[in-house]
């Protein structure tokens, strides 16, 4: 079953168009990635999605409602965590799960069970006295992470939930998300690290106000990064590169900062004749590694196509 069902939604401002025509649906317990670029129109996606903006254009249902016609119902069926901090620092944890918890109608003995259930489901029982600002970045994700879901909302939208947060802790939250969502809760996300969207089932990927892609990590990967990727580097690579390009079985070539990454079809190319390739015409000394592409691969990949498009 769906829960979220878009069609052709749009949203501009002014002349601007930053939701181009997006259509997509979302099944109920999927952890679904939206992934692009800043300006890439993520955020004013979610902002529709749960009736903070109206569209200028199309039709969205989430959890069953119109969200031009019944925002306030969107919003009383779902969770959200926004892209900017969204606490009461000068509170402490209780207290910040306390006030959210009460905004959707909880009081009394069940809202104190049900805030002490949460702080242990969050592994924050051990902070839930300490003032919120004083407390790690991660720690503070958590804690708007469990304000979001106090009230045990179908679908929770979760707008680049660990922006600045360090490795460990990110991949401490990634397992409260899984676990969010193996409990039936939809988790709509936004990120710009492409390891985390792996976690995800499925994955959009918005290239300046547009959805132009839209799978699993694994058939993303196989349609639009197909082949093995070769990291390259050297003195004079940036010279080499365009010819490179179209030479046979060399799928794509793109640039990173003084290096590269180049996409070949192995069938066609193998890495020893691509060194062989670039060694000829000066990049010496050159170092390569290869590896499976990644949805670094297939984001670089469809960012690249669409601007030739442009162009």
């Amino acid at each position: 079953m769906n829960v979220i069902e878009v069609e052709h939604l749009s949203r501009r401002f002014g002349d601007f168009k930053a939701v181009d025509d997006v259509s997509f649906t979302v099944g109920a317990g999927e952890i679904f990635g939206y992934l692009g670029a800043n300006g890439a129109g993520k955020s004013t996606t979610i902002r529709m999605l749960c009736g903070l903006l109206q569209p200028s254009g199309g039709h969205a249902r989430v959890a069953g409602h119109d969200v031009a016609i019944a925002p306030e119902r969107v919003k009383a069926g779902i969770g959200y965590m926004s892209q900017r901090f969204s606490l009461y620092l000068d509170l402490t944890v209780r207290a910040n799960l306390e006030f959210f918890a009460a905004a959707y109608g909880g009081h009394g003995a069940t809202l104190r069970a049900a805030i002490d259930a949460m702080l242990e489901r969050m592994q924050l029982t051990s902070v839930r006295d300490a003032v919120t600002g004083a407390l790690p970045g991660g720690v503070q994700q958590r804690v708007a992470l469990a304000s979001a879901v106090m009230h045990r909302p179908r679908i929770v939208f979760l707008d680049e939930p660990t922006a600045g947060v360090d490795p460990l802790q990110r991949r401490s939250f990634w397992q409260l998300i899984r676990e969010l969502a193996a409990q039936g809760t939809t988790v709509f996300v936004t990120t710009h690290y492409m390891d985390e969207a792996e976690n995800c089932a499925r994955i959009g990927i918005m290239v300046d106000g547009r959805l132009v892609a839209l799978d699993t990590p694994e058939a993303l990967k196989r349609e639009h990064a197909p082949g093995r990727v070769l990291d390259v580097r050297g003195p004079g690579l940036a010279q080499a590169l365009d010819g490179l390009r179209g030479e046979p079985g060399v799928l794509d070539v793109s640039r990173f900062g003084s290096g590269a990454t180049v996409r070949v079809d192995p069938t066609r190319v193998e890495a020893q004749a691509v060194a062989r390739w670039l060694r000829a015409r000066g990049v010496e000394p050159l170092e390569m590694e290869e590896s499976a592409p990644t949805l670094d691969d297939v984001f670089l990949a469809l960012t690249a196509s669409a601007q030739r498009g442009e162009d």
